[in-house]
């Protein structure tokens, strides 16, 4: 029988449709194959990307130069740019600004054949070390209010680019999502005076049927009513509202767990395409007590056609327990 779950923070209702067939072993991904060719993001191609905001690199390496371990630069085609004002104007009912904002693109490795699950963990340590800091630097510009950090690996999870990267935007308003969840964890601790988030982790890690992994600092679970087969969240055990503020150790710990959450991943489903997105607090914000940051990572499995966009149902034809044991059960 089919199920309708509802999301606890958002209030989002997902379908649970085992009875279209879809088992976890049903969705072994056939593994993209890298085509190679030229490539801007590789060592020697320096020149071909703006000017690097920041790299990894020896002492004596001159910027936009081989010999670099990660580099930051702009988005040679940026969806908002850092110049220029506001200039909040109205044409009729209808309101605009000027795009202003900041989209810079990381990338992870010089290798061109590593995705980030390859790197070890000091690599993707390094990688998460570099999104802290670009969102310290870019708070500092009051007119910025949101640092959306994701990532899209795969052509059809949207990446342009094979070289392994992920993608920075600021933004001068708050993302509608990212204002649901905070008016979702809101209520409910103005009715509890708890956390949702700190709920979750302590019904998951009591429950354990949706545990995917669970180390010292952080958990790994597939939520209880996923818009997407093996959409997998991880979560700080110890209440934080804004990633940026997170210590060296911590990210160390954030470090180990995603590193096995995507070998799991890339080990059950054969390398599937993916998008992961880093939900944090407003940056402008001070610590907040009802939001929780967290990483949402969702592979690219099934696709989102008439149903999906007419009503704001997901349908997810496997069940997040059968994932998370699926899952549970790889050996990395």
């Amino acid at each position: 029988m089919p199920e309708l779950r509802k999301d606890p923070v958002i209030g989002r209702w997902v379908i649970i449709s085992t009875e279209r067939g879809r088992r976890p072993s049903d969705f072994v991904h056939i593994r993209e194959q890298k085509r190679g060719g030229f490539c801007p993001f590789c060592p020697g191609n320096e020149d071909k990307t703006p000017p690097e905001i920041f790299a990894i690199r020896p002492p004596d390496s001159p910027p936009d130069t081989p010999g670099w371990t990660l580099r930051v630069v702009p988005n040679k085609y940026p969806a908002l740019r850092v110049e220029g004002e506001l200039n909040r104007r109205g044409e009729g009912i209808y309101d605009m600004m000027n795009g202003v904002g900041a989209h810079e693109v990381i990338i992870e490795t010089p290798d061109h054949q590593k995705t980030l699950g390859d790197l070890d963990t000091t690599g993707i340590l390094e990688t998460l070390k570099v999104f802290r800091e670009r969102i310290l630097d870019l708070r500092k510009d009051t007119r910025l209010k949101y640092v959306m950090i994701f990532k899209n690996h795969g052509a059809e999870a949207g990446a342009s680019l094979e070289h392994s990267h992920s993608q920075l935007i600021a933004t001068p308003i708050i993302p509608k999502t990212v204002i649901e969840e905070m008016e979702g964890a809101g209520k409910y601790y103005g009715f509890k005076e708890r956390c949702i988030y700190c709920d979750i982790i302590r019904q998951e890690l009591r429950d354990g049927i949706r545990l995917v992994y669970e180390e010292e600092q952080f958990i790994a679970i597939e939520p209880f009513a996923p818009r997407f087969p093996f959409e997998t969240w991880i979560l700080p055990k110890q209440h934080a509202s804004h990633f940026e503020n997170s210590s060296d150790d911590v990210l160390r710990h954030l470090a180990l767990t995603l590193k096995v959450v995507l070998q799991k991943i890339n080990l059950a489903l054969q390398d599937p395409p993916y998008n992961f997105v880093l939900h944090t607090s407003p940056m402008q914000e001070g610590p907040l007590d009802h939001y929780h940051w967290h990483i949402e990572f969702m592979p690219k499995l099934t696709r989102i056609a008439g149903f999906e966009w007419g009503t704001g149902f997901y349908i997810n034809p496997t069940s997040p327990e059968d994932a998370a044991k699926y899952l549970g059960e790889i050996v990395v």
